[in-house]
């Protein structure tokens, strides 16, 4: 009798710490999975309205995606913690900010993930309706931020006005003007301050966010402004994690979970069709 009673205790034994070990093991995996699909997302500006909204979409539960979005404003700071891997994935970046950062950080690298949008920048002005109408020795206000400086003289060339040396760079400056026929002038100011100098100057070059701050709307208000093709690349948004991660499932969700139609029924509306979608492969940038 008495060993029959060990022999029951010793199988109810084994089966509980069976049952136990099962129970451990998938309460391990659904932590696992849990912790996986869970994304902490670093952005800035108006990025951050974006990604708080996708996050309470039904789009994103249907990936089985869990979105974070944190606040960090200085994007040096945002691509070092994303590169650290403190933060997942980062939206706030173009495709040249983060190729210079890499360039700059070669034993850290980010990579980028998938295209989202580009922002355009417009030439504005009160004096004049058209580029062509711009006359010789007019004073033309550009950002004194060497990024967009770049960008504002690319755009220059790009309506005709200049044409700049064929080794201009992502910081490229003035000096790098190989033609300027209507010997144009430039006065270097703070990018924030476009819509309130536009009065003062022939023209100026203004990013959308700026732009639409100051109550201009780059589609209708510009006499001139970028759009999206291959002069342009360089400043197409996009979504960027570090260089070991390139390849998780989930953060690959997420491109596909920016271009859903009503997300960008969302942003369309909020932000007046200035945020134009671009829905390109990776090698659209290379």
């Amino acid at each position: 009798m008495k060993k029959s009673a060990y022999w029951l205790i010793g199988i109810v034994l084994v089966v509980v710490l069976a049952a136990f070990g099962i129970h451990s093991i998938s309460g391990t995996q659904a932590a696992n999975k849990s912790k996986s699909s869970s994304i902490l997302i670093g952005s800035q500006g108006s990025d951050i309205d974006i990604w708080q909204h996708i996050a309470k979409t039904n789009d994103a539960k249907k990936l089985g995606l869990k979105i974070r979005v944190k606040n960090i404003a200085d994007g040096v700071q945002l691509n070092k913690a994303t590169a650290d891997g403190d933060v997942d994935v980062n939206a706030f970046q173009s495709w040249s900010y983060l190729e210079t950062y890499n360039q700059q950080n070669k034993s850290n690298k980010l990579a980028a993930l998938g295209t989202t949008y580009l922002e355009p920048m417009g030439l504005y002005s009160k004096k004049y309706k058209n580029v062509k109408d711009i006359p010789a020795g007019s004073t033309i206000a550009i950002a004194n931020n060497p990024s967009q400086a770049a960008r504002g003289l690319v755009l220059l060339q790009k309506a005709g006005l200049i044409k700049l040396d064929k080794n201009f760079g992502y910081v490229g400056t003035v000096k790098d003007i190989k033609s300027n026929p209507k010997n144009f002038k430039f006065k270097q100011i703070d990018d924030t301050t476009g819509p309130r100098v536009i009065n003062d100057v022939d023209a100026v070059l203004i990013s959308n966010t700026v732009a639409l701050e100051g109550h201009l709307h780059v589609l209708t208000d510009s006499i001139y402004h970028e759009k999206v093709d291959q002069s342009t690349k360089d400043n197409i948004n996009i979504l960027a994690t570090s260089e070991k991660n390139k390849n998780n499932p989930n953060y690959k969700k997420l491109v596909k979970l920016y271009h859903k139609k009503d997300i960008q029924k969302y942003i369309k509306d909020k932000y007046y069709g200035t945020k134009i979608e671009v829905n390109k492969p990776l090698s659209y940038l290379k």
